[in-house]
């Protein structure tokens, strides 16, 4: 069983006991927190698609870390002829959830 759901503006596919990486939620470690977005639910081959969501369905997980940060990204911009150069880094912030329940 698995199921497609929706956080912080992107999709992610999880099962029971998936380690998921997703947007940075605010919770504390080991707190619970509830999916209600849930797009698609996969029952041992029983596809329900939601318009948008599925009525009912939840995702349940639990908050592994509630901080961690991403490879750093370097951004740098240039202008040729004029000397300006500028050279920048972003770390995108993200929590760790492991997924305990998924209710259809």
């Amino acid at each position: 069983m698995y199921a497609v759901f929706e956080t912080g503006g992107k999709q992610y596919r999880a099962s029971a006991g998936d380690l998921v990486k997703v947007e940075m939620l605010g919770s504390e470690n080991g707190s619970t927190v509830t999916f209600d977005r849930v797009l698609l639910v996969n029952n041992d081959g029983k596809v329900t698609v939601g318009n948008p969501t599925v009525d009912k369905a939840s995702v349940t997980a639990e908050v592994i870390e509630s901080e961690r940060k991403d490879k750093k990204l370097l951004i740098f911009k240039m202008k040729r002829r004029k000397t300006y150069r500028l050279k920048k880094g972003h770390r995108q912030r993200h929590s760790v959830v492991k997924i305990t329940d998924i209710k259809a």
